[in-house]
């Protein structure tokens, strides 16, 4: 299995180039549209919103409406007006490194998302992790889930994101004052980094017919990412919030040494799903793949930038047979249990840095891309654990 493994990880980089770009574009599609739309106008937070839900019919955003705002799964709270005094879920471990999350109906214009919601999430997400990864700032989530702290008073940071776009400067503009505002409201206390771009040199390379992330159209892609990171650091700078790490993204073989070399950190997409490997080599295929590919050759650069696992993760059902299994990888909710069963309390023990993929299972990527692009979530959309035990170890 090991003489495979570099043959595997370049297959599993040109597979996700498409499989995995697929599952990005909940997020890009949040940055394609040049229409602000903030939230809720009630909601308690010091930055100013409103409230736009969407009218569409389009089954990504009528299925986030069914998945969520109807929803009330979540914690119960002994004093219904303080989100603090939620009762823990004893099935519930605090043994994640990190989580990926997005607010559901963060997708910008139809920004739809409620501050109830975030704080029930993170009602839960406190209880499983100290750290949630964010992957943008439209719809205003960065504040909200600041806020939702706030009040919820839980030990949680936040890596918040700038989800940017080769040709969308006005996209990245806006996800600029969004966070500009959340930081100048809330301060940096519970901000560990931002992280600028979420596989712009996958989307770039691949928008050009190219593959090599140091090769001459790789450094055009890297020349534009340049200049929002730097920008991004002068803005912190400006704030006097110099202590806020700053980082890029991207798919596990698409990093860029020269954005690397100018960036605090470096999160990689690695998913075994997409590298088909059975359900036992799973986790020893991320740990490889993660090491080899992006550890070691970033300890190589000047800045040494530290290596994070982006994502991660096993989808449990797919909406169609003939997506249920990719090679040898099959979903279903006993190997998902394998999958954490023999990767949490490894990586936690080896202090390799992740953020769990995902929080809950999403109704509208399933509607829109089919397959197991909706099904990759520890809890079901409306909030309910799955039949699944939480690994019970300490993470770092």
């Amino acid at each position: 299995m090991s003489s495979n493994y570099s043959a595997v990880g370049m297959g599993h980089a040109l597979e996700r180039s498409k499989a995995r770009r697929r599952r990005s574009q909940w997020i890009v599609i949040g940055s394609l549209v040049a229409l602000v739309a903030l939230i809720c106008a009630g909601v308690a937070i010091g930055v100013t919103v409103s409230k736009k839900k969407s009218s569409s019919s389009s089954s990504s955003h009528s299925s986030n409406s069914d998945n969520s705002s109807n929803n009330s799964n979540g914690p119960t709270q002994t004093d219904p007006n303080d989100p603090s005094s939620f009762v823990k879920n004893d099935k519930l471990r605090k043994s994640f490194y990190g989580m990926a999350y997005t607010p559901e109906n963060s997708l910008f214009p139809d920004c739809g998302n409620s501050l109830k919601d975030v704080i029930r999430d993170i009602q839960l997400l406190s209880q499983l992790t100290t750290r949630v990864r964010l992957y943008g700032a439209d719809c205003n989530q960065t504040a909200m889930v600041l806020e939702a702290i706030k009040q919820t008073k839980v030990d949680l940071k936040v890596y918040a994101g700038n989800y940017v776009l080769p040709s969308d400067d006005e996209g990245y503009q806006r996800q600029r004052k969004f966070l500009k505002d959340a930081i100048q409201t809330y301060g940096s206390d519970n901000i560990a980094g931002i992280t600028v771009g979420n596989e712009f040199m996958l989307n770039y390379l691949t928008g050009h017919q190219a593959t090599d992330p140091n090769g001459p159209v790789g450094q055009q892609g890297a020349t534009i990412l340049l200049n929002y990171i730097k920008d991004t650091r002068s803005m912190l700078q400006d704030l006097g919030a110099t202590g806020i790490a700053v980082g890029n993204s991207d798919a596990g073989s698409f990093f860029s040494n020269d954005v690397l070399s100018a960036v605090d950190y470096g999160m990689s997409n690695v998913h075994a799903w997409f590298a088909n490997t059975t359900i036992n080599d799973a986790a020893p295929w991320v740990f490889k793949f993660f090491d080899e590919t992006n550890v070691q050759p970033a300890a190589l650069l000047p800045n040494k930038p530290k290596m994070y696992i982006a994502e991660t993760g096993w989808p449990t059902k797919s909406s169609d047979a003939a997506n249920a299994n990719n090679g040898f990888a099959d979903a279903s909710v006993p190997n998902l249990q394998t999958f954490l069963d023999t990767f949490v309390c490894k990586a936690n023990q080896d202090k390799v840095p992740y953020f769990y993929f995902e929080f809950f299972d999403e109704k509208w990527k399933d509607l829109r891309y089919g397959g197991v692009e909706g099904w990759w979530g520890l809890f079901n959309g409306d909030r309910t654990l799955k039949d699944i035990t939480i690994p019970d170890c300490t993470s770092p």
